[in-house]
């Protein structure tokens, strides 16, 4: 490991994100001591733009003094230079890692759109999520401009039936691929929990709702936000993703509410 300050590194969050909580349980796994800036969504744009400088406003962001990292796999990577070697990415076996976790990686946005669909017919859920750690005028301000911010919202991330129904067919190819791969043994690639399988796991997690996840686990969002994945809640990706989070996870949150 080089010889830094651990204890600066900051993870910049949006609590429903299911990018972030890649990144979170990779820190969480590998010991790596960090604080957590739970964010608002919209009021998060322009701090993740400055602070990325890649003309995005995505999370997870990392911060370690001036040093900033945006998107989560450069996020690995970087974790993997500056505190490695990681235990989640063994040198022999980095390759087919990093192709499993390019694979869940690209279905992130469709299960977003996927779940925001009907998640949208339920305003009130949506902004008491988007609240949960804003300061009182952050919250104002997301519940003021709700009514323009959610139409702007569903354009930027093509929230409509034909695009919904595309996302679908391709978290249904990855989920049978996954059903597939599973047959030849509890972990995606080696035989211990790899970036792989952590990858896999919290990017499904909004569809497999783990009881250990503060927000994906409560009877509330189950109902109206992941109504639509009960096609797939016997499926046996889904229970391994449940598995993979009571054995390797635990219970979660974000360390550094803000107040």
């Amino acid at each position: 490991m080089k010889m830094t300050d651990a204890h600066s590194l900051t993870l910049y969050t949006i609590n429903m994100s299911h990018y972030s909580e890649k990144i979170r349980w990779l820190l969480d796994y590998e010991n790596i001591p960090y604080q957590e800036e739970a964010l608002t969504p919209a009021v998060h744009t322009l701090p993740m733009l400055l602070k990325g400088k890649r003309q995005q406003t995505t999370v997870p962001l990392v911060q370690r003094g001036s040093e900033c990292v945006q998107d989560s796999p450069r996020i690995v990577n970087w974790l993997s230079m500056e505190y490695g070697p990681l235990k989640t990415m063994p040198a022999a076996l980095q390759e087919e890692i990093v192709a499993v976790q390019r694979r869940f990686d690209a279905i992130g946005k469709p299960v977003a759109r996927y779940l925001y669909l009907p998640g949208f017919a339920h305003d009130e859920l949506i902004k008491t999520i988007w609240t949960q750690f804003s300061t009182p005028w952050e919250s104002a301000v997301v519940r003021l401009f709700y009514p323009v911010i959610k139409p702007v919202f569903k354009i930027k991330l093509k929230i409509n039936p034909k695009d919904v129904a595309k996302a679908e067919q391709k978290i249904d190819a990855e989920i049978r691929w996954l059903e597939e791969e599973l047959k030849k043994g509890r972990y995606l690639v080696g035989d211990r929990l790899t970036v792989a399988d952590i990858t896999a796991a919290s990017l499904l997690a909004p569809l497999a709702c783990p009881v250990e996840h503060p927000i994906y686990g409560t009877k509330e969002f189950r109902e109206k936000m992941a109504g639509p994945a009960q096609k797939w809640a016997d499926s046996p990706a889904l229970e391994w993703v449940r598995n993979l989070y009571r054995d390797h996870r635990g219970k979660i949150w974000v360390r550094t509410p803000r107040s």
